[in-house]
């Protein structure tokens, strides 16, 4: 057996299909990389990425190119990971995110003033809300006051503040009463009335 043969070939580094697409950078965005930190600055407001260490981007025009210097099975998903990261703050910086919160119940209600939410949610005070920076409420005066519509450039913060307003009185599984994201189906039981008429 020669040499060559009995020689183990490298080993291969694993490219990610998903991670190896270049992130296109819209007009009005900015990006600006120094050494694992990438600055993203657009008109709805600036974000930073930290990178792991063995991840890099490189810039090509108006294209963000991510690329891992990783061996092994985890090297595909790394990459994948910080490039759709990288997508999200890129197009948040851009659009910006939304979220729909409704308020389902008798005399439920919210409003805001400035960074304070306001709800009304059948316990024996008003429940507050203080929105941290980065993220803003508006409720629509055609809601009377049973929509709330949050906004940011950071898709994982507004889902963090989302969840936990929703917390607040989550959906019923009886009545359906509660906060619950807009579009959201609840899965209702039926109550001891339904189930005794069913018999």
């Amino acid at each position: 057996m020669t040499q060559a043969a009995t020689e183990q070939a490298a080993p291969q580094r694993r490219v990610s299909r998903v991670g190896k697409r270049p992130v296109i950078v819209p007009k009005g965005v900015t990006i600006n990389l120094s050494g694992t930190r990438v600055e993203i600055q657009g008109p709805k407001g600036k974000l930073n990425l930290d990178l792991p260490a063995n991840v890099v981007c490189k810039k090509d025009g108006d294209r963000i190119v991510v690329e891992s210097t990783a061996e092994g099975r985890d090297a595909p998903r790394l990459q994948g990971l910080c490039r759709a990261l990288l997508a999200s703050k890129v197009k948040g910086a851009a659009e910006g995110f939304e979220r729909q919160l409704e308020l389902v119940g008798t005399g439920y209600r919210c409003e805001v003033k400035g960074q304070t939410v306001s709800f009304s949610l059948g316990f024996s005070h008003p429940t507050q809300v203080e929105l941290p920076p980065g993220v803003s409420g508006t409720v629509p005066a055609d809601s009377k006051g049973t929509l709330l519509v949050l906004t940011s450039a950071d898709k994982a913060l507004l889902g963090q503040v989302a969840a936990s307003i929703r917390a607040l009185r989550p959906p019923e599984p009886y009545g359906g009463k509660g906060i619950r994201y807009r579009g959201e189906a609840i899965r209702r039981k039926a109550g001891k009335a339904a189930k005794a008429k069913g018999k």
